[in-house]
């Protein structure tokens, strides 16, 4: 007697199969929505608003910072463009300009998974503080890994890295409302 192996088919109802690949379709076009661009956009209030692609940013001046990782317990070096130069780039005031209502002046740094942290732009300027504040592209001589990069904050003199912003995709420049004192 000989065995006889038939081919199985598995029968799927058309609409469960359109259900398949219209699911894959939208995750596909979920994941390249918040897939990290690369590109930086700086906005607000600002003179020049600017976007900026890791390309550009590895032309502008270049810092380069060698941190303690409190998370690794690893030296890493980054190296990127001071955020101090990109809002130059754009037009904010700087120096002795940065004076009055300009010292109540605040950047929101935002991640491509919504994170948001703030900046006074006094803490960003070198003429009020030494501010090594950087946007980095690159750690230990390669580009940032996916989940950091592309471009990432580094604020090397904080305590603790919860300013240091991985996934940056944003830097907005507000002015912080005038309020009149509560009367009593």
């Amino acid at each position: 007697m000989r065995l006889r192996i038939r081919p199985c088919y598995v029968f799927i109802p058309a609409a469960v199969w359109l259900f398949l690949v219209a699911l894959n379709e939208t995750s596909n076009w979920a994941a390249a929505q918040t897939a990290p661009t690369g590109e930086l956009r700086i906005g607000g209030a600002v003179a020049t608003p600017l976007t900026l692609t890791v390309a550009d940013l590895k032309k502008m001046p270049r810092k380069s910072l060698t941190v303690d990782n409190p998370h690794t317990g690893k030296k890493e070096t980054y190296v990127g463009v001071p955020i101090e130069e990109l809002l130059r780039k754009a037009g904010v005031p700087e120096g002795e300009n940065l004076r009055g209502k300009s010292l109540a002046t605040y950047i929101v740094a935002e991640a491509e998974d919504g994170y948001r942290v703030v900046f006074s732009l006094a803490e960003l300027d070198s003429g009020i503080t030494d501010s090594d504040l950087i946007v980095a592209d690159t750690m230990d001589g390669s580009p940032l890994g996916e989940k950091v990069g592309p471009l990432r904050i580094v604020a090397p003199h904080e305590k603790r890295p919860a300013r240091w912003v991985r996934m940056l995709k944003s830097l907005t420049v507000l002015n912080a409302p005038a309020e009149t004192p509560a009367k009593s």
